[in-house]
């Protein structure tokens, strides 16, 4: 039985009771595997474009700008920094005061002075320590170095938004994430009067950081870049929260009250439901390199954006064929031709309908929000993969996986997983307005089958939680999706500090 208490904080989060019985249902019954056709491999799923075909789609984005296109580039930026450090904290609250030959401790102190915030690490040692780096390196005090990079005390790294970090220097400056998602978007994504549209989505606790930010370094990157940026902030709505429950799945409570956790990325699908443009690039926080390494980065963003372009210009000749009724058989051919070679749909069951049918089935099909996402050779890193998945009404599409929704115990799919050439740098650009100009509701193309649940803990008392569908997973499931090959230099997040230290994050 619910409260007062508890009614009150359903109603505080926009949350209604069916909603809350609809997530603790969830728990009992969990989610089912995807259905698998295949991995998506080049020629199978995944598009490999020509260096000719590379320019033709390239002048097409131009195009699009040239003729008033509007254009947003969308950051989910909310995430903090901790996991980035985690080595780092399991040093400091270790028993060994010298860390392990060859382990990421030893690593970031042997190269410390590659890092673009030793500057300031410097400073806050001489401030805290009356000692410089390398005298407390020399002296083997190695924790308190580490400490000051992630206590709050010293530059609170550890809890700072990974959006607000330094990753780059320069000659004159460092730059952050934040900074350079700037740059990328005067460079990608700005339009034919000048104006860049960036949107982040931030943690409430940290919106206030990001404000100071960005009033810092907008106006000398307007200056540097000649463009003219509007930003704008959201963060992840109250009413997208998921209930905990106990391991016997009643709701979890502390001090008699409900506990809500937030539901992933994967609620970020309302944030850009906000978004008003009609092309987004979607792109982590973290995926950003300095100045002289973008040139690929660049390059892959008109060609992907421009083949988004060219689908979409193919998807508005066939609906308004459709809408008009003038239309032929060989029109249906190429339509069909269209859902096979283009969009990957399949439906053995189209075989099956009259003309009419068959033309209501085609308009269903392409009259959805689009994306095409860029895809890199697989090389060992992490994150999702392209599949071609099976969905509820019969047909089969492209659907970008986790691990989590692959059957581990199915023999077919493990050798599935296995032959994979590819995976998900979340490098999209999509196209969210229909024909006409109006925008789809996102909300409604999401396949809520394709969450998941979690063994979480709070203050020493075991949990579940729910995790909604991720963001480029099921969240748009349901989404007309294009696979194109991109390079792996696209691709250079830094999921541990110790990253920096890679080359493509040296100015």
């Amino acid at each position: 039985m619910l409260t007062p208490q508890d009614l009150k904080t359903l109603e505080e989060k926009g949350i209604s009771q069916e909603e809350l019985n609809a997530q603790i249902d969830r728990f009992k019954t969990g989610f089912p595997y995807l259905k698998l056709a295949g991995s998506a491999t080049i020629g199978s799923g995944i598009i490999r474009l020509t260096a000719d075909e590379q320019n033709q789609v390239v002048d097409r984005w131009q195009q699009y700008l040239a003729d008033g296109g509007k254009v947003c580039k969308f950051v989910p930026a909310s995430g903090a920094a901790s996991r980035m450090f985690k080595a780092l904290f399991s040093f400091v609250d270790g028993k060994d005061d010298v860390p392990t030959e060859g382990s990421d401790v030893a690593e970031l102190i042997e190269n410390i002075h590659n890092l673009a915030f030793y500057g300031e690490l410097d400073d806050l040692c001489r401030d805290i320590y009356h000692k410089s780096v390398d005298d407390l390196i020399d002296e083997h005090r190695y924790k308190d170095v580490i400490n000051t990079i992630i206590s709050e005390k010293g530059m609170n790294y550890g809890n700072l938004p990974k959006g607000l970090l330094t990753f780059h220097k320069y000659d004159d400056a460092t730059r952050t994430p934040v900074e350079e998602q700037l740059v990328e978007g005067a460079q990608t994504a700005a339009q034919l009067n000048g104006k860049v549209n960036l949107h982040f989505t931030v943690s409430t606790n940290h919106r206030e950081l990001f404000k100071k930010k960005l009033e810092a370094v907008v106006p000398d990157c307007e200056q540097r870049m000649g463009v003219k940026f509007n930003i704008s902030m959201s963060e992840q709505k109250p009413s997208t929260d998921t209930v905990a429950v106990n391991p016997d799945n009643t709701l979890f409570k502390e001090n008699d009250s409900l506990v809500f956790r937030p539901g992933g990325h994967g609620a970020l699908i309302e944030n850009l439901n906000d978004i008003d443009a009609e092309v987004v690039f979607i792109k982590n926080i973290d995926n950003v390199v300095p100045d002289s390494r973008r040139g690929a980065t660049c390059q892959y963003k008109q060609v992907i954006a421009g083949y988004l372009i060219h689908a979409h210009d193919m998807i508005e000749k066939f609906m308004r064929k459709i809408e008009s009724g003038n239309y032929d058989m060989e029109d249906l051919r190429d339509m069909i031709a269209f859902l096979h070679q283009v969009l990957n749909v399949r439906d053995a069951k189209m075989k099956t309908l009259d003309d009419s049918e068959l033309v209501l089935y085609i308009k269903e099909k392409l009259n959805r929000p689009l994306r095409v996402c860029g895809m890199v050779k697989n090389e060992g890193e992490p994150g999702g993969g392209p599949y071609i998945a099976y969905n509820q009404d019969g047909s089969s599409s492209p659907q970008i996986l986790e691990s989590h929704q692959i059957d581990p115990a199915n023999e077919e799919y493990k050798a599935m997983v296995a032959q994979a050439t590819h995976f998900n740098p979340v490098d999209l650009v999509c196209y969210i307005k229909d024909i006409d100009g109006n925008k789809f509701n996102l909300p409604e193309y999401v396949d809520a089958n394709t969450g998941f649940i979690s063994s979480k803990s709070l203050h020493g008392k075991e949990l579940r939680a729910l995790e909604l569908p991720g963001l480029w997973n099921g969240a748009m499931s349901n989404w007309n999706t294009i696979f194109i090959e991109v390079p792996i230099e696209t691709f250079n997040p830094v999921k541990t500090v110790n990253d920096l230290l890679r080359d493509a994050h040296q100015q």
